[in-house]
């Protein structure tokens, strides 16, 4: 019942050991935001070369911590899709490898379904359960989706995509907005800590307004007008001196950035998280007023969101709301294995033929 867990769909390197899906033995992440930041933003080709060098260590720190070798282990779960191609297929190719050479079975799964079983897992670990059917949203910087989840038995889990974004993710816009603002990769975090100081009522922005499904996001248009307050209020040169901290600092404190963000652009941060985050607290609400739901799940990146995690605990929501801590928010390798555990149970393994899907449905 041991599952060893292989997660590369992006730009972190992940493994981990999950005993009876609910014990988290070891959790391992490469992160590459050294790699990447310097481009302000993931380079796929990058990425894929990245996990080239860390697969190996990675993997075999996780099987080590968590005291086992890899006769002890049940099976290989392996991410296959969605992500970036040349980044699966690392992860899915050393996965099978160490299926063959040691005679696992493998279990390929859904990264959004890695990212709902976080909570599940977690909730285990503490001895509790998370009620369903539930309403599942995910948000991340690839990602934003909303799922009715039901689940009948130990080995149902049954996933109905209720709204997804058109175009841009949460995470992503969170990302691009940070960098217009001269600010480095991974912007939501930065973002984040910068946005308290700021009035989120400052700069007004419309919400979007979706034709056809309702329950559908829309990030492309705030993150334009982002851009044209940018342009509107020439702020070229304090964007060329927060850039210029980046190149001097590699990791700046608030302080610094406080020392070269007018109270403005404090104001333009804070109004333009608040907009993301009622974008999805009240789509999220919607959604579950017209649908059976017992509980609220949020997951993926930007679960990591201070102010996200604060809308979401407001009294007009009738039931439970359950986050992943922050180290099981972005992405990691127990959240694969905890969601191949059910397929585990019921026998629903993958073969050789296995391949990554960049657009892999749920």
């Amino acid at each position: 019942m041991n599952l060893l867990g292989i997660e590369t769909s992006c730009d972190e390197t992940a493994a981990a050991v999950v005993a009876g899906g609910e014990r988290l033995l070891s959790s391992v992440v490469a992160s590459q935001f050294d790699t990447h930041g310097r481009y302000g933003g993931i380079v796929p080709e990058l990425a894929a070369r990245e996990h080239l060098r860390s697969i190996v260590p990675v993997v075999r720190e996780a099987v080590e911590l968590a005291g086992l070798g890899y006769r002890d282990l049940g099976a290989v779960a392996v991410t296959c899709g969605p992500g970036l191609v040349g980044s699966l297929l690392v992860g899915m190719s050393y996965g099978k490898a160490l299926s063959v050479s040691w005679g696992l079975p493998l279990i390929g799964v859904h990264h959004l379904e890695g990212h709902i079983h976080a909570v599940i897992l977690e909730e285990r670990q503490k001895g509790q359960t998370v009620e369903f059917p539930a309403l599942a949203l995910v948000v991340s910087g690839g990602h934003t989706s909303m799922f009715h989840v039901e689940h009948s038995s130990p080995t149902d889990y049954n996933y109905n995509l209720l709204g997804r974004t058109r175009d841009d993710a949460a995470g992503e816009a969170f990302d691009k907005v940070a960098k217009l603002l001269g600010f480095p990769y991974p912007g939501g975090p930065v973002v984040d800590r910068l946005a308290p100081y700021g009035n989120p009522n400052a700069v007004r922005f419309s919400m979007a307004r979706m034709k056809g499904n309702d329950l559908d996001f829309s990030f492309s248009g705030l993150k334009t007008a982002v851009l044209r307050h940018v342009q509107a209020a020439a702020m070229d040169a304090e964007i060329a001196r927060r850039r210029e901290l980046t190149r001097s600092v590699p990791r700046p404190t608030v302080e610094q950035w406080l020392e070269r963000t007018p109270q403005p652009t404090l104001d333009l941060l804070a109004s333009f998280q608040e907009t993301v985050v009622e974008e999805l607290f009240r789509r999220a609400l919607r959604a579950a007023g017209q649908h059976d739901v017992r509980s609220l799940i949020v997951s993926g990146g930007v679960a990591c969101n201070s102010r996200l995690r604060d809308r979401f605990q407001a009294r007009e929501i009738p039931y439970p709301v359950y986050f992943p801590s922050v180290r099981l928010s972005t992405d990691n390798a127990a959240m694969i294995a905890a969601a191949a555990y059910p397929k585990f149970l019921a026998g629903r393994f993958s073969d050789l033929s296995l391949t990554a899907d960049a657009a892999l449905p749920l």
